[in-house]
């Protein structure tokens, strides 16, 4: 009797535990959704800064995050809430599946960094050079760079002469004005003598990004650590219930799961 009463309890605890954490994750999966919705709607020019690659945008990498995760949280919580053997194996086995992903795509990014960086900065360069325009409407191409040269301190990819001569100025050196260290009207064109080149930022926004992404490489590393925790936890909490199910339904008592019996 004791035996089945510590069974039934630690069963219920993680039944309910692991569904409450679903849950959680589920509602996560809304905001990520949404945040990538008003990136699509608000700010279209993400998938402009890298036209080629347009499907890896920010607003795509998040609805699609957004779209797995709701999935895998629904099968979670429903496996764990209706008992169903079915569901909970597909949640393990999605689970698994996203995690030979993430060590898949994270292998060939180390593999192929090197490349993929200079893909990166040839795309945006292609980017600043065919779709750059003078509007500022938000949302824009031009908005995003502007908001990229004021938040990092930067100027182009490489540097500020990657804005000379580009198709919005084809005949001009110049860069916008957000590339100013004191922003000011017409301040990006240059004066009859060139001295206004000293008020721009010297430094490119690809080696501005990257030391501000190496200098967060702890917020990195414990969002991995807090992402692999769960799916591990995932994992063993519905293979647990899923072996545990089958005895549960079988009577009206929990029975502990006996390994003896199979």
């Amino acid at each position: 009797m004791k035996d089945r009463i510590m069974g039934r309890t630690g069963y219920t605890c993680i039944r309910h535990v692991f569904c409450s954490l679903n849950v959680l994750i589920w509602l996560c999966a809304c905001g990520i959704l949404g945040a990538g919705l008003w990136l699509r709607l608000a700010y279209s020019g993400y998938a402009t800064l890298v036209p080629q690659y347009s499907f890896v945008s920010a607003d795509s990498l998040l609805l699609a995050a957004g779209c797995i995760t709701f999935v895998i949280a629904f099968f979670g919580c429903c496996g764990a809430w209706f008992q169903s053997r079915c569901m909970l194996i597909t949640y393990f086995s999605l689970v698994i599946l996203m995690f030979l992903a993430e060590f898949m795509l994270g292998t060939l990014a180390f593999v192929f960094r090197e490349h993929l960086a200079r893909s990166l900065k040839e795309e945006l360069l292609y980017g600043i050079e065919k779709h750059y325009n003078i509007t500022r409407e938000p949302g824009t191409l031009s908005a995003m760079w502007d908001h990229i040269h004021t938040e990092f301190h930067c100027c182009g990819v490489r540097d500020y002469t990657d804005w000379f001569q580009i198709e919005a100025w084809p005949e001009e050196d110049r860069v916008p004005d957000s590339c100013c260290m004191q922003r000011e009207r017409y301040c990006g064109r240059l004066d009859s003598e060139g001295r206004n080149k000293e008020l721009w930022y010297k430094e490119g926004c690809a080696t501005a990004i990257q030391m501000w992404l190496i200098t967060r490489l702890h917020v990195v590393g414990t969002v991995g650590l807090v992402v692999a925790f769960l799916q591990l936890f995932g994992q063993v909490a519905s293979m647990i219930l899923f072996c545990t199910v089958r005895h549960k339904r079988s009577s009206h008592t929990y029975k502990s799961y006996d390994t003896t019996n199979t």
